[in-house]
C-alpha cells in the first residue's frame, strides 16, 4: 500500500498495488489508476516447467571477476542434455562441433588469453597458500588494471600474478611474505619484489606493511598453541612495540615472541619447530629472544605479571 497516488475518482489515497497484474487501483472504488507498471522489488517467478517451480528463478548467476569474460558470456555444457533437462538423441556429432567453437569463441584475442592463463594460476597459487575467495578476487582485479594500463609487456605473466597476489595480500592485511609466494611460484623474491614495485608505482598501490602482530594468529594455528599462548604473544609484541625494538622484518620477533610464550605458559616447542613455521632461523629466534629479556621480560614470569611489566 502506498499514499503518494490519488484517485481521480473518489481522491482517496489509499492505493493498492498488485504486482501479478503490474497495476495500481483504489482500494474504496476499484478505479485502477496505473496499469503496465514495471515491478523493481521482486525477482521474476513465471513457472516453465517442473524445474523451474524448483528454483524460481530466471536471473541467472552474478558476474564473477576471477573469469576472464566475468562469467557473462553464454557456454555449452558437456552433458549431452538441453534446456528443459531431456536427453538430446540428435546428431551428437554437430553438438561437439558447436561446443568446439563455443570455447574458441570465448577466447578471441591476445587479451582474453592472457587473463585466462593469468587468472588460472592465481587460483592455482592462491590455493597453495591457502588464500580465501576475496584475495583472490582482489588479485585478479589488480591485474585486470595491470592489463589494462599495459604492464605486463616485457615481464613474466607468472611474475605479474605474483606481485597481484601479495598486492591483494597486503591491500585486505593478510599476511604472506614474499618467500612464501616465491615457493609456489617459478620466480625468485627479487623478482616478485621488482614487479611488485613497480605495479605499486604505476598503479598507484600504497598499502601499510604487515606488522608483526599480523603473523602471530597464523603461526599459533600452525603450531596447534592454546589460544591464552596466542594472547600472551601479543602482549610480548606490544611491549617490543613501545620500546622500539621491532626494526627490520617482522618475522624473527614475531617467532622470538611466540617462543617466549611458549615458555611463559608452558607448552613444548623447540625454536626448530618454531624457525619451520616463521622461516627464519633458529640464530635469528635466540637473538631476538635476548632482545625481549633485555626489556625485563623472562620465562619465569606469570601472564598477568607481564601484562602489568614496566618496559626497563
Amino acid at each position: 500500500m502506498t499514499e503518494t497516488m490519488v484517485c481521480p475518482d473518489c481522491a482517496c489515497t489509499k492505493v493498492i498495488k498488485d504486482s501479478d497484474r503490474a497495476e495500481y487501483y483504489c482500494s474504496d472504488c476499484g478505479v485502477v489508476i496505473e496499469d503496465g507498471c514495471i515491478d523493481f522489488e521482486h525477482p521474476e517467478y513465471r513457472i516453465y516447467d517442473s524445474e523451474d517451480a524448483k528454483q524460481k528463478s530466471h536471473i541467472g548467476s552474478k558476474s564473477n571477476i576471477m573469469l576472464h569474460d566475468k562469467g557473462l558470456s553464454t557456454e555449452i555444457s558437456y552433458g549431452n542434455r538441453d534446456g528443459a533437462g531431456g536427453i538430446i538423441r540428435g546428431d551428437k556429432g554437430r553438438i561437439h562441433r558447436l561446443r568446439k567453437w563455443q570455447r574458441r569463441i570465448r577466447i578471441s584475442n591476445a587479451t582474453e588469453r592472457n587473463l585466462t592463463y593469468a587468472f588460472t594460476e592465481i587460483d592455482k597459487i592462491s590455493s597453495k597458500l591457502g588464500l580465501p575467495r576475496l584475495i583472490r578476487e582482489s588479485a585478479c582485479m589488480i591485474y585486470r588494471k595491470a592489463v589494462k594500463k599495459n604492464l605486463i609487456r616485457g615481464r613474466s605473466i607468472i611474475a605479474v600474478v605474483a606481485g597481484s597476489i601479495y598486492a591483494a595480500c597486503r591491500s585486505n592485511s593478510v599476511p604472506r611474505t614474499l618467500d612464501e609466494i616465491a615457493r609456489h611460484t617459478r620466480i625468485s623474491k627479487k623478482d616478485i619484489g621488482r614487479v611488485y614495485r613497480f605495479m605499486a608505482s604505476s598503479l598507484n598501490l600504497f598499502y601499510q606493511p604487515s606488522t608483526a602482530e599480523n603473523y602471530v594468529d597464523r603461526f599459533c594455528s600452525e603450531l596447534h598453541l592454546a589460544n591464552i599462548t596466542c594472547d600472551t604473544a601479543k602482549k610480548i609484541l606490544k611491549k617490543c612495540e613501545e620500546a622500539r625494538l621491532i626494526k627490520g622484518g617482522p618475522l624473527g620477533m614475531t617467532a622470538a615472541s611466540i617462543y617466549m610464550s611458549c615458555q611463559i605458559n608452558h607448552e613444548k616447542r623447540t625454536q626448530k619447530d618454531i624457525s619451520q613455521v616463521a622461516s627464519v632461523t633458529e640464530v635469528t629466534i635466540r637473538n631476538r629472544y635476548r632482545d625481549i629479556e633485555s626489556l625485563g621480560i623472562s620465562k619465569k614470569m606469570s601472564v598477568d605479571e607481564l601484562s602489568v611489566a614496566k618496559i626497563s
